[in-house]
């Protein structure tokens, strides 16, 4: 099974860390990064796309992408 998941957040060192972890756990990045302006917060929101192939493992809408 191929895994999807985008993560977002405010554009600082947590989010790098976050993708950090989830690349260290096995995820790859897919595409480029997504940047974007929050006026009402006055800072920079990031995107990344990861992708993870997971063996064993079929799709089903009960799986929790978090606690792959």
């Amino acid at each position: 099974m191929k895994a999807y998941r985008y993560i977002t957040g405010p554009d600082d060192a947590e989010f790098c860390r976050r993708i950090t972890r989830l690349l260290n756990e096995g995820w790859e990045l897919a595409g480029q990064p997504t940047l974007t302006y929050d006026a009402n917060k006055q800072r920079v929101i990031c995107g990344q796309t990861v992708l993870k192939e997971i063996s064993g493992l079929e799709y089903s809408e009960d799986i929790d992408l978090n606690s792959i």
